[in-house]
């Protein structure tokens, strides 16, 4: 590519929870536009996470570099604060002290999420737990990283999540984890502001991640065959989706206009103009809007500050 065709080149880039599913994802685009990326998690070569799947980040390390982009896997446990401090101190060290891009994309809450049971049929400690998990991790990671973007007074934190609207997501300890870190993107925007640096939440449609693939039981080569088992899942996205969304924004000098808003692929794709990796623009609101509204009602209208 051309640096015209990179516009990420020179950026400096941590994604936390770079895996797999929408944080791969994240983390391959931005190197394909020319990033350096640091991408982190558990699930590493030498040793599985407790979620024990194959993903790890030098998978994504290797996507990273075929596409285009420099990356740097750092086996990093973000519910532990010494791990993400040698982490940061390992970026500044290594790259004169320069962050450009945070993704807060960890999450590992799935087998954590009671789907059938109110609040006071869950397990409390497994509940608590998925709230440390998946928010508590985001706090942590920006309290370490931040001080980079602040001294530089430029920079751009973005908060992965699911949904963008209060509308309710099925699950007690999964609504506020979610939720949560919409208002984590709120709150840090508030406070760097001032400082130049800006800082959203996203989310992706009906994401086409490694896990959702196996379970309904096709690949990424005949992923349309899982319409039959549910006739929502023709109108999903694959991770990439998500990634050249926050390029795009990453690329975007006028990113400030956007700092404490909850944004979404649907709507960021007519803005800039990204596709999937097939070619194809799936809007996710656009199906819920002509399928699921009048059974679930309507999915609301984005959150702002």
């Amino acid at each position: 590519m051309t640096d015209h065709e990179q516009p990420l080149a020179g950026t400096i880039a941590l994604v936390a929870g770079g895996t797999r599913g929408g944080g791969r994802g994240i983390a391959v685009e931005l190197g394909a536009a020319g990033a350096t990326v640091y991408v982190t998690g558990r699930s590493s070569a030498a040793e599985r996470s407790e979620l024990d799947r194959p993903e790890t980040i030098e998978e994504t390390a290797e996507q990273i570099t075929a596409a285009g982009g420099t990356a740097i896997p750092v086996r990093t446990d973000h519910s532990r604060p010494q791990e993400v401090r040698a982490l940061v101190d390992r970026i500044a060290a290594e790259q004169h002290g320069r962050l450009d891009v945070l993704v807060n994309s960890v999450w590992g809450g799935d087998p954590l999420t009671d789907w059938e049971h109110p609040l006071w049929e869950q397990d409390l400690d497994t509940g608590l737990r998925l709230l440390r998990q998946a928010v508590e991790t985001h706090v942590i990671t920006s309290r370490f990283a931040l001080p980079l973007m602040v001294a530089r007074k430029s920079g751009l934190v973005v908060e992965v999540t699911d949904g963008n609207t209060a509308r309710y997501r099925g699950s007690f300890f999964y609504d506020l984890a979610k939720s949560a870190v919409i208002r984590l993107a709120v709150a840090q925007a508030a406070e760097l502001r001032p400082h130049g640096v800006a800082a959203v939440a996203i989310t992706p449609g009906f994401l086409r991640s490694e896990a959702m693939l196996e379970g309904f039981g096709v690949s990424e080569d005949n992923w349309r065959d899982g319409a039959a088992k549910d006739p929502h899942f023709a109108h999903s996205e694959t991770p990439a989706y998500l990634g050249r969304a926050v390029a795009a924004l990453a690329g975007d000098p006028a990113v400030m206009e956007k700092t404490g808003r909850a944004l979404a692929t649907w709507g960021l794709y007519r803005e800039y103009g990204f596709t999937d990796a097939d070619g194809t623009q799936p809007d996710w609101s656009a199906h819920w809007a002509d399928a699921l509204e009048e059974e679930y009602g309507p999915l609301g209208e984005p959150l702002r500050p």
